[in-house]
């Protein structure tokens, strides 16, 4: 599982939030993504790494400017190794 988190700059509200989020799921295929205007940017949760390039470009395209800050993998904990682990 990967965790990509981005810089997304000049979301100002919950449908902003929204835009972008919309944007990432239809160009990736993505566990989770959420996005805050409060705190500038978007967490996205894939099994697979994401192409940052297009990623960016993605979000870009919905009027935002964006910038990757960070991408690590972690280890997907399920219930039994939560209680067991």
């Amino acid at each position: 599982m990967f965790k990509t988190v981005v810089s997304v700059n000049g979301m100002m509200c919950g449908m902003c939030e929204s835009h972008v989020n919309d944007a990432v799921r239809n160009a990736f295929a993505v566990d989770k993504v959420t996005s805050s205007h409060k705190d500038k940017q978007t967490v996205i949760y894939s099994k697979e790494k994401l192409d940052e390039e297009k990623l960016i470009a993605t979000i870009e395209a919905t009027g935002y400017t964006a910038a990757l800050i960070d991408v690590t993998e972690e280890e997907k904990k399920g219930f039994i190794r939560k209680l067991f682990g």
